[in-house]
């Protein structure tokens, strides 16, 4: 059984939020603000300032957070997954596509009805906080606890909320 440690940003422009597409390893395509795992010996911040700029060329500044937790029990045989979120204060640069772990290979800073449309092929733990988000964003943390109760691929697994 495998602990998954996973940090993701909140990035805003102009009132949109930066979603990334990532390509999985079956071909399916899903959309997420970016982030990655946080390696052995990083901090949470750190993990994040490195993942955002891989996937998108992109620098941020200032972080503030954690705005929102997500675990998730995968199950007998997956392990367990944390996601820490944090929403950028400041970034600057232009997009850039070299994720060097070749998921990312697009990216755009998009409106939220157009952010929940992009959810619809996110696991449910990405979508449901994320949207909450979107419809009424919050200073304060927040916590969201799933476990998969049917299935073993993100095409086919049943999640519950805790």
């Amino acid at each position: 059984m495998r602990n998954w440690s996973v940090v993701s940003g909140l990035i805003e422009r102009d009132g949109a939020l930066l979603l990334v597409a990532n390509q999985r390893r079956n071909g399916a395509i899903d959309w997420s603000p970016p982030g990655g795992v946080i390696e052995e010996g990083e901090h949470e911040v750190e993990a994040l300032t490195r993942e955002v700029a891989e996937e998108t060329g992109l620098v941020v500044d200032e972080w503030v957070g954690p705005v929102y937790e997500v675990t998730v029990d995968l199950g007998p045989t997956g392990g367990n997954l944390r996601v820490i979120v944090y929403r950028a204060v400041a970034h600057r640069g232009e997009f850039v596509f070299d994720d060097p772990d070749g998921i990312v290979f697009d990216a755009g800073f998009h409106a939220s009805d157009a952010c929940r449309a992009y959810l619809h092929d996110a696991p449910h733990w990405v979508a449901e906080p994320l949207r909450d988000w979107l419809s009424a964003p919050w200073q304060e943390h927040r916590r969201y606890d799933y476990r998969v109760i049917r299935g073993t691929t993100l095409a086919g697994i049943e999640v519950e909320r805790l």
